[in-house]
Order: C-alpha cells, then sequence, then structure tokens
C-alpha cells in the first residue's frame, strides 16, 4: 500500500511540473501550496494594544452587521430582499470571521475528503489519457448544447454545426500562433471553455442565472453612477451626460479601491479569488481579480485593482489581464446598450461567459512560462516597508488614491484622443488614395469589414446578412461598441432589419471593449501603474485586443 501511495505521488508530482498546475488540494507536506497562508502580513507587526484595539472594533462591526440583519429580515419592509441582505451580511460576517479563524479549519476536513475519494484515483490515471477525457467532455458539452436544444425560431442545425465549426477554427488558430505551443496549460484551457458553455447556459436557459448577473451588474453601475454627485460641484448635468464623461466614475473607484486596500477588505477578496481559481484553472490571485472583475467594472477600473502587483507581473498575466478586460464591458455602460435596443440578457451573458473564455484563450496564445508572484502567495504592499508612503488613515489612503486616480483619468483621455484621432488621419489617406483607383470611401472600417467576413461566416450568420454583420465588428473594433451598438440599432429599426439568429450573434459578438480607443485606455493605464513593463504591454495589447475580440 505504502509503494502504490508513494507512485501515485510521483505521478502526480511529475504530472504538475508537466502541466504546471499545482494540486487541487493539499494534504501531506510535499503537496502543501502556500494558497492556504495568504495573510496580510501588517497584522502580524502590529503592537498589542492596536491590535486589542482592531479586534475588538471588528467583533462590534460584526455584531452590528449581525443585528442588521435580522431586523432588515424581521422588518416587513426590507423582507421581501432578504436574499441580497443575507448574502451581503453573512459574506462581511465571514470575511470578519476568518481574520480569526485559519483556513486549515475548512480546507483540511475537504482534503480529507477530496484527496482519497477524488484527487489520488485521478491521478492514477495516465496523464494523457486524463487530457483525452477532458477534451472528450468538453466536445460532448458543446455538442449537446448546440444539438440538444430545442431550435428557436428562424434557425437551423445547419448554422449551429458551422458556429460549432468556428469555435474549433478559432482554438486551432490560437493554438497555432501560441508564443510557446510546448507550455500551453491543456487543463486549465479545457476547463476555461467548459466553464464558458456551463455560463452560457445558466444564464441564458435559467430565470435564477440572467436574476443573478443582472442583479450585480446593477450593483457595479449604481456604485459607479455615485461618482456624479461629486461631478455635479464642479460640471453641468449636460457635460455629466456626455458620452465621453466617464473620467469621474474612475477617479472614484480608484480612490474606494486605495481606501479598501488600507482597510484589509482588497487583500481577502484577492486570498479568495486566489484560492478558487488557483484550484480551479490553475490562473495567478492577480489574473484571477482583473478577470473575475472585467463584466463589472471598466477595463481600466480592474487593472487598479491589483495595483501592487502590476509591476510583477509575467508577460503571460499582463496579456491575460489586457485579453480579459477587452472581451467584456462593464455595469457602468450597461444601461447605455440597453437604450439602444440590446437585450439585457445578451449583454450579461456575453461579458460572463467571455470572462473563463478570455483566460483559456490567452493561456493558449501567452503560455506561462514563468512563476508569478501571485500565484497561491499573495503579499500586499501597504507601506509598511517605508512608512513615509504609508497612509495615516483610510481618508488619507481614500484622498491619496483620488489622486492617482486622477492621473489614470489622463492617461486615458490623452491616448484614446491620439489613438481616434491617428485613426481618423489614417482614413483620410486612404480616402484620397482611394480615389486614384475610383473608390470613393475607402477607410480601414470598410478594410477590415470584408477582413471580418470570415469571421462573421464563422459565427454562423446567415449568408445573406454576413457583409452587414461584418461590417458592425468593423466599427466596433476601429471606432467602438458604441457607436457598432448605435447602427444595429438603426438596422433593426429601418425596413430590412437583421434576423433574430444574425441579431442575436451580433448582439453578443459587439459586446466587449476590444477597439482601438480601448486599446490606449489599456496601454495608459497599465503603464501607468507598471512603467516598468511599458515596453511589454504596447507589445503585446495588440495581440490582447484580437484575443478578447474573439473570445
Amino acid at each position: 500500500m505504502a509503494e502504490s501511495t508513494s507512485a501515485v505521488e510521483t505521478e502526480f508530482l511529475a504530472d504538475q511540473i508537466l502541466t504546471r498546475k499545482r494540486p487541487l488540494i493539499s494534504d501531506g507536506k510535499q503537496f502543501s501550496t502556500d494558497v492556504d497562508n495568504i495573510t496580510d502580513e501588517s497584522s502580524r507587526k502590529q503592537p498589542p494594544r492596536s491590535r486589542i484595539i482592531r479586534v475588538a472594533l471588528l467583533l462590534a462591526t460584526a455584531a452590528l452587521i449581525l443585528g442588521w440583519w435580522i431586523s432588515a429580515t424581521v422588518l416587513k419592509a426590507t423582507r421581501p430582499r432578504w436574499v441580497q441582505q443575507t448574502v451581503f451580511a453573512w459574506m462581511f460576517l465571514l470575511i470578519i470571521a476568518f481574520r480569526f479563524i485559519p483556513n486549515s479549519a475548512v480546507t483540511r476536513p475537504v482534503a480529507a475528503v477530496w484527496v482519497p475519494v477524488v484527487q489520488e484515483p485521478w491521478y492514477r490515471i495516465p496523464r494523457r489519457l486524463r487530457l483525452a477525457i477532458g477534451w472528450s467532455c468538453l466536445i460532448a458539452f458543446i455538442l449537446a448544447s448546440a444539438f440538444g436544444l430545442p431550435l428557436s425560431y428562424d434557425d437551423d442545425y445547419g448554422h449551429k454545426a458551422i458556429s460549432v465549426l468556428g469555435l474549433i477554427v478559432f482554438q486551432c488558430g490560437f493554438y497555432l500562433s501560441s508564443t510557446n505551443r510546448s507550455e500551453i496549460c491543456w487543463p486549465t484551457v479545457v476547463t476555461g471553455l467548459f466553464i464558458q458553455q456551463a455560463v452560457a447556459l445558466f444564464v441564458l436557459k435559467t430565470d435564477a442565472g440572467f436574476s443573478l448577473f443582472r442583479y450585480i451588474a446593477n450593483l457595479a453601475e449604481g456604485f459607479l453612477t455615485q461618482a456624479d454627485v461629486g461631478a455635479q460641484f464642479f460640471f453641468d448635468a449636460a457635460t455629466i451626460a456626455k458620452d465621453w464623461f466617464f473620467l469621474a466614475a474612475v477617479i472614484f473607484f480608484i480612490a474606494t479601491i486605495q481606501m479598501l486596500y488600507y482597510l484589509g477588505v482588497m487583500q481577502w477578496v484577492i486570498k479568495g479569488f486566489a484560492w478558487f481559481f488557483f484550484k480551479l484553472m490553475n490562473v495567478s490571485g492577480a489574473e484571477a481579480v482583473v478577470a473575475a472583475a472585467s463584466p463589472w467594472v471598466g477595463l481600466g477600473e480592474s487593472a487598479c485593482l491589483v495595483k501592487p502587483y502590476v509591476d510583477i507581473m509575467t508577460a503571460s498575466e499582463l496579456h491575460l489581464c489586457m485579453t480579459s478586460g477587452f472581451s467584456t464591458i462593464s455595469g457602468a455602460v450597461l444601461s447605455a446598450y440597453i437604450s439602444l435596443g440590446v437585450p439585457a440578457q445578451n449583454l450579461i451573458t456575453s461579458s460572463v461567459m467571455s470572462t473563463p473564455a478570455s483566460i483559456a484563450i490567452s493561456k493558449m496564445r501567452v503560455p506561462e512560462t514563468e512563476e508569478p508572484v501571485t500565484r497561491g502567495h499573495v503579499v500586499v504592499d501597504r507601506g509598511e516597508e517605508n512608512p513615509e508612503d504609508r497612509p495615516v488613515n483610510a481618508l488619507h489612503a481614500f484622498s491619496r488614491g483620488g489622486l492617482f486616480g486622477l492621473k489614470i483619468a489622463g492617461y486615458i483621455l490623452t491616448n484614446v484622443l491620439i489613438i481616434l484621432s491617428l485613426v481618423a488621419a489614417f482614413n483620410a489617406v486612404l480616402t484620397w488614395v482611394g480615389r486614384g483607383f475610383g473608390i470613393d470611401k475607402l477607410t480601414l472600417q470598410l478594410i477590415l469589414g470584408y477582413v471580418a467576413y470570415p469571421v462573421a461566416f464563422l459565427l454562423g450568420v446567415p449568408s445573406r446578412e454576413i457583409f452587414t454583420v461584418s461590417q458592425l465588428l468593423a466599427t466596433k473594433l476601429i471606432e467602438n461598441e458604441f457607436a457598432a451598438y448605435t447602427e444595429l440599432a438603426a438596422i433593426q429599426a429601418s425596413s430590412n432589419p437583421l434576423s433574430t439568429r444574425a441579431f442575436t450573434i451580433a448582439s453578443y459578438s459587439l459586446c466587449g471593449f476590444a477597439n482601438l480607443g480601448s486599446l490606449g485606455i489599456q496601454i495608459g493605464v497599465l503603464s501607468a501603474l507598471a512603467p516598468s513593463q511599458a515596453k511589454v504591454i504596447a507589445r503585446m495589447a495588440t495581440s490582447a485586443m484580437i484575443c478578447g475580440f474573439i473570445s
């Protein structure tokens, strides 16, 4: 029995080296990871008096939250929203509780069951056979979701088959263009694509899934709109209502994040995501936070969630962070697109299901060849090493975060302005050249419309509407998704609207920040967060935009 166990452990460790994937749950010394020991090291350096005060405040806060939850559940006026109240109250209670309870209190009992029942038997299977099982399950799930559900109006199995073919072609393209095909972590790819399909079915086919993600999106949008209150002090309502006036939300969001870092809330969030995604998809904690936040906040704000780590990210981490930002939209713009007639269910589903897909695609395009700092071990820098840089209190941290947010907003404004101006100048040159060939309006949008024709075909768009959808994709890429959705709304209001299938595919495909303006935002924000990585960011930004566009 001992020899058998030793053989399993040897095979297990060999598999981790080959796939760069750590054990799902650890039970032995040689299998241990640092995920269960993620802490805010500053808490260990506090003097006894400060520690006592901190404990007292935490306990008082927990009692207040518990009292609020009981009261809100009992009162008739707030009883209908008991689900949301329960989730938020117990989330904060658990955050406080796990400041005193070690993670091992949960992981050890789970490991006692998981390891002998699942982990050891699974790793006795040869690695190639495990990958074959994973791919077989993924393909079976895709085929079942494509052909096992009832057909909707003006839909047919032929176009669904083309969509499945398109998925295969796109994945083959990313594999062939990979920077290091031998280092691709296939379990991450398979898991990401599987989660994408599962999320799509959950949100599309269940009322609970749609309601859940719609509620989260509304929360994010409602929080960011609070920045308009402060903006009204300096600007009139007409200015605040303009499409470009999103800078106040950026400043407010970054200031809030900086304050949450000081209070230790963000450390807990990063720790939780690091554990979950480390176990599930073999990505680092910083990657996990950015990817998970992307459907709810903007691509600039999501990167700021992991501000202390951006400057020490690997190339693969930076690529994934940019890809996840390009593949989704934020809750702040959700209402604007809904007002244009785009179904909210399409927008939410597309944004959420693009998150695991962006992880899978990015890790195929730029595999991880280094060891990320935040993979399983997160050490948060709160300024203890340099006392002069440490905020004196939460309000000071909030104020300093606002100043940093102003800097980020300046980067965003500058990069959007110069990139869109460059596109306009390039279009003017193309138009001048095109007239020599008898083409009146030769633009990047027109050229990319033809380039995107195969993409629209592989998405399963009906043949007579492929060029129209490809032009919308080009508009999104060159200008932005708002302009593309505006064109889509105009088409639907015309005498020749798109079919239900083409409209659905277009509304899903246009959902994302993958455009040249957002390219400038990504480069600007990440370069501000990580000046030493500016060259790497600029070099990989276009690749990340294409990956986000496809995902």
